[in-house]
């Protein structure tokens, strides 16, 4: 990581580590933002449909009937952005019967962790809040049992972790998040935020948010997974979604060099703009995307219904 390339003050400055090696020490949210025509335009689409989508989940006749597929096609798009490659078919192969999917049992594994993740947190919002103890326990359920393992399941890093191609040293690393002697003083100022209501929109929040999380990195492993994981539940807790319907893996999995391209971009030059575009954009897409799956599947049962009314009459007649 070169110190150089971290040019913007107003979004964290490089802190050298009781170890002797740079690392970048994001500011407190959140940054100042100037809404110009393009940001509230893309705000007020994602705004849209993502309104619309919590409107359709408050009026399906069964929500699990749409909601149980989407939590498991999150787990194993979430799971493929960090290497894992099994299948919606494998997963539910897998639910079935175990050993059925003939995968890995690893990779089966860590997805459906994520699927015990991702019900246990909108479950847990009922009674806790969403802050760094959810996150805990989420991280916990996600790693367990699984090769992440050793990575502390459910708790806070306390040695050094960075982003880079694999092999990657910490000398050659892309990014270096907090040490561990400044990560809990970052993340107290991220859950200060995360409790904060009405200073800035809620979409904004969020994708600001689920930026500077990836970048305090604050377990060794599973990083990427809480980060989306914190979406949904923020947007449930916020009342901006009645069910969990909205998943941006898909997303990212299509436009993985934009998103690392824009985190980093924060980093290195202050560039919130860019980000939260991209995240508003996906926001609008993917929203969109579930309105429309629904729309068909509420389509498709109401065929069946109507075939199995008419069934007893034929039956009747023959």
């Amino acid at each position: 990581m070169n110190p150089a390339d971290f040019r913007a003050p107003e979004a964290g400055r490089i802190v050298r580590a009781r170890g002797g090696y740079d690392a970048f020490l994001p500011a407190p949210l959140p940054p100042k933002l100037v809404y110009d025509d393009e940001l509230v335009l893309a705000l007020s689409r994602a705004d849209a449909a993502l309104s619309e989508l919590s409107g359709l989940g408050r009026h399906l006749p069964n929500p699990h009937l749409l909601i149980a597929p989407y939590v498991r096609r999150e787990a194993v798009l979430s799971s493929r952005i960090e290497g894992t490659m099994t299948t919606l078919r494998e997963l539910l192969l897998e639910e079935v019967a175990e050993g059925a999917a003939r995968r890995d049992p690893a990779d089966v594994r860590e997805v459906r962790n994520y699927v015990a993740a991702l019900e246990h947190g909108v479950a847990r919002l009922k009674t806790l809040p969403l802050s760094l103890r959810l996150l805990r326990e989420l991280h916990a359920r996600l790693m367990k049992g699984v090769r992440g393992e050793h990575a502390t399941p459910g708790e806070f890093r306390r040695t050094q972790n960075w982003i880079g191609v694999p092999r990657s040293t910490i000398e050659s690393a892309v990014y270096v998040p907090p040490p561990p002697e400044h990560m809990l003083e970052a993340l107290q100022a991220w859950e200060r935020f995360l409790q904060e209501r009405g200073r800035v929109p809620d979409l904004v929040q969020c994708a600001l948010l689920h930026q500077q999380f990836e970048a305090i990195h604050p377990f060794l492993d599973g990083n990427g997974r809480v980060g989306r994981l914190l979406i949904t539940l923020f947007l449930i807790e916020r009342a901006r979604l009645s069910q969990p319907l909205l998943y941006l893996s898909a997303y990212i999995d299509r436009h993985r060099g934009e998103y690392y391209d824009g985190l980093q971009a924060v980093h290195t030059d202050g560039d919130w703009k860019r980000w939260i575009r991209f995240f508003l954009t996906g926001v609008e897409m993917i929203a969109q995307e579930a309105v429309a799956q629904a729309a068909q599947l509420m389509e498709l049962r109401e065929r069946w219904r109507e075939r199995l009314a008419d069934y007893p009459k034929a039956a009747t007649r023959t």
